[in-house]
């Protein structure tokens, strides 16, 4: 039998290649909203980030979210991203 592949995207926090469903994707959807995306199919430019605090964190340091996701992402955006994850 062959082996299914799995898919690979890389954390924009510390930068480490993982498998798609062990990481979070946070999309900027064409309403330029930024939100959590847990099914990982929503339309928009989406980014990365393993599922802990110090990953959002060191995107947020290095401005790695605002570029990845082509939008200014201010701190108000990262407490509700922070929030929404703590829910999950």
């Amino acid at each position: 039998m062959k082996r299914k592949k799995i898919p690979m995207r890389m954390c924009i926090g510390c930068r480490e290649m993982k498998p798609k469903n062990e990481l979070i994707r946070i999309v900027k959807t064409p309403d330029n909203n930024v939100e959590i995306d847990p099914t990982g199919k929503k339309s928009g430019r989406g980014a990365y980030v393993c599922k802990n605090d110090k990953c959002i964190e060191a995107s947020m340091k290095e401005n790695q979210l605002s570029k990845a996701l082509d939008i200014n992402v201010t701190k108000e955006i990262v407490s509700k991203i922070k929030e929404e994850l703590s829910n999950l």
